[in-house]
């Protein structure tokens, strides 16, 4: 334990680059492997500034004392988190196409059992 506190105070950019590693892989075995708001798979090998890499959304406002819950947390792309992108054209048409195909595949296995 007091080695713990020791390398927080002589390296405090590692102790948080720990704790984001923690709440990133806490995230992923919650959420899994998909974006939240666009619903691709996210890279988690790509560096930290690039659009298609993993980012920490807050979803919900922050607990007292300003201590992020896992609960008020998911994960996005960088650039569905930059402009919220659940709702835009693309990703509405996208999953239009994506119903209508299940819709079809559902229609077709009907008439095949019949």
């Amino acid at each position: 334990m007091a080695t713990r506190t020791l390398i927080r105070l002589l390296n405090p950019w590692r102790a948080e680059r720990e704790r984001r590693e923690q709440r990133l892989s806490a995230l992923r075995r919650r959420d899994g492997d998909n974006c939240t708001r666009c619903r691709r798979p996210i890279q988690f090998d790509l560096p930290a500034g690039h659009v298609l890499a993993a980012k920490v959304e807050r979803i919900g406002p922050p607990a007292p004392g300003g201590a992020d819950l896992l609960e008020n947390l998911c994960l996005t792309h960088g650039r569905c988190n930059a402009g919220r992108g659940d709702d835009t054209l693309a990703v509405r048409e996208r999953l239009r196409l994506k119903s209508e195909a299940a819709l079809v595949v559902k229609a077709r296995r009907k008439r095949r059992a019949a």
